[in-house]
């Protein structure tokens, strides 16, 4: 009887350890989907469109002036197209 109740002992052991793993392996993966998702996110930028060529361009790329967007300092000192 004792031998059966180590044995017993010692595979619910195991089967908790491997249970304690998995479960830290899933949440590391949330984790690192859950960051992968924010970059993306983050990557993503909205498109502005110069008021002068009228091509479209990153908004962290754009010129701002006189409450319009440019694509370069050029075409906010020639002003709007005519």
């Amino acid at each position: 009887m004792g031998k059966f109740l180590l044995w017993a002992i010692i595979i619910l052991a195991v089967l908790f350890v491997s249970r304690v793993l998995s479960h830290q392996k899933a949440q590391a993966r949330q984790s690192a989907a859950r960051r992968q998702a924010e970059d993306a996110r983050a990557a993503s930028e909205t498109m502005v469109r110069c008021a002068h060529c009228r091509i479209y361009l990153p908004r962290s790329e754009a010129y701002l002036s006189q409450g319009k967007t440019w694509c370069c300092a050029e075409h906010a000192r020639l002003g709007l197209r005519k």
